[in-house]
């Protein structure tokens, strides 16, 4: 019978990080209308000044500030139009003491010009005479150049999710490309006896197969690429074929079940007949989450990972596991977590961290964090939950009061 050897989480990281290696992220080339929801596989600098000429923010009259000074709706000041700015056209004509051009909103500012006075404070005479009924101080109205960026300023960091201010980034360089990582591609099968697919008839003993959808669901959501996810019987050799499958089509294989030293538990056994160098963890110094398998196909490049039957140790544990490598190898931003007071003890685990999920609630000077507690084949401690705290391993726990760093689901 193959014995259990247990990694922490950190050593089991340290693993991944030296087996997988560098190879095993890809970069694409997608276009802008295709980015979104992408991560940034490369730094995005301003090649020029953001504008790269002064701008009107307003619909108006540019005009010099000093000209403008002591006008009142009882005392306007009277400037003459010299010039009126088209939107996307240059202004030409320098203004003067005693000059304003008509400029709209997006608008050049021409030269000699320093301000802008909304066209609701003004009224046009002829169509060469602006009454100017307030004074405004210089720079009002307008964005300077490089006002937004400099050229050469740092835009956007390798690691960065394009959403739609990220994407707008991009659109105002003109880039009508971005250079993303391209998805891993993965297989989630989940293996039992007892396993029945939704919608389907159960038997009296025989549970619905939760890990296969939940998991495909997770990977989708991280922006990966599930290429199949199917529930297969406790039987070596379907077992086996289906890991043989999944190798031609991969980056990553997760099989959930068959992870621990039951007799039906033959993960470890199947991965480690199919794969070179194959199961190089097996246990993980967590709760939930022991039952634990991690090892590689060389040949292929496919990482393989067993997870614990149970649902919420094995989502868990693929967001400790694949998740952190994801962020990690695309040097995504580790987030802090949420802080928030403890309303009760959580316990520790000899030996073991625990992975505790927990409720937030809002009050008056931030969250509070309430333990979920319940067992790991149970939904709902983690369909009531927001987030998680992490119990280190050699933590006694975290006690009522205590301040914690909530991890968000």
């Amino acid at each position: 019978m193959r014995f259990l050897q247990v990694d922490t989480i950190s050593g089991a990281r340290e693993k991944l990080l030296r087996e997988v290696g560098d190879n095993f992220l890809k970069v694409e080339t997608v276009k802008l209308s295709q980015a979104y929801g992408k991560c940034l596989a490369e730094d995005i600098y301003a090649e020029e000044n953001i504008p790269d000429f002064r701008r009107a923010t307003v619909d108006g009259y540019a005009v010099k500030a000093s000209d403008t000074q002591g006008a009142g709706e009882s005392g306007p000041v009277f400037l003459s139009v010299v010039d009126e700015i088209s939107i996307g056209s240059p202004a030409l004509r320098e203004i003067k003491s005693g000059e304003c051009a008509y400029v709209p909103t997006g608008g050049m500012i021409p030269d000699g010009a320093d301000a802008m006075v909304m066209v609701e404070y003004t009224e046009l005479f002829d169509k060469r005479d602006a009454a100017v009924y307030a004074s405004v101080s210089a720079g009002s109205g307008v964005v300077q150049i490089g006002e937004d960026a400099k050229k050469g300023e740092l835009l956007l960091s390798r690691g960065t999710i394009l959403h739609s201010a990220q994407t707008g980034v991009l659109a105002s360089l003109g880039k009508k490309t971005a250079k993303v990582y391209a998805p891993w591609h993965i297989t989630i099968i989940s293996t039992g006896d007892e396993l029945a697919e939704p919608g389907e008839e159960k038997g009296r003993c025989q549970v619905y197969d939760i890990n296969t959808h939940a998991l495909c669901a997770l990977a989708k959501e991280q922006g990966m690429e599930v290429e199949k996810a199917f529930s297969v019987k406790d039987e070596g050799e379907k077992i086996e074929q289906a890991l043989r499958d999944a190798l031609l089509c991969s980056d990553i294989v997760v099989i959930s079940g068959g992870s621990s030293q039951g007799k039906k538990d033959m993960t470890a056994d199947m991965i480690d007949k199919i794969a070179e160098p194959g199961v190089w963890t097996h246990g993980l110094a967590l709760k939930p989450g022991k039952p634990t398998i991690v090892g590689m196909d060389k040949p292929s490049g496919t990482l393989l990972i067993g997870l614990p039957g149970h649902p919420v140790a094995a989502i868990m544990v693929f967001r400790l596991l694949l998740v952190w490598l994801q962020k990690n190898f695309r040097g995504e931003k580790e987030e802090p977590g949420v802080p928030a007071v403890l309303s009760s003890n959580i316990p520790g685990a000899a030996g073991r961290a625990v992975c505790q999920t927990v409720k937030l609630e809002k009050e008056k000077d931030g969250y509070r964090a309430i333990p979920v507690f319940g067992k790991s084949g149970l939904m709902h401690t983690l369909t009531q939950a927001d987030g998680y705290v992490m119990v280190e391993a050699d933590q006694e726990g975290l006690r009522t009061g205590e301040t914690v760093y909530v991890q968000l689901l």
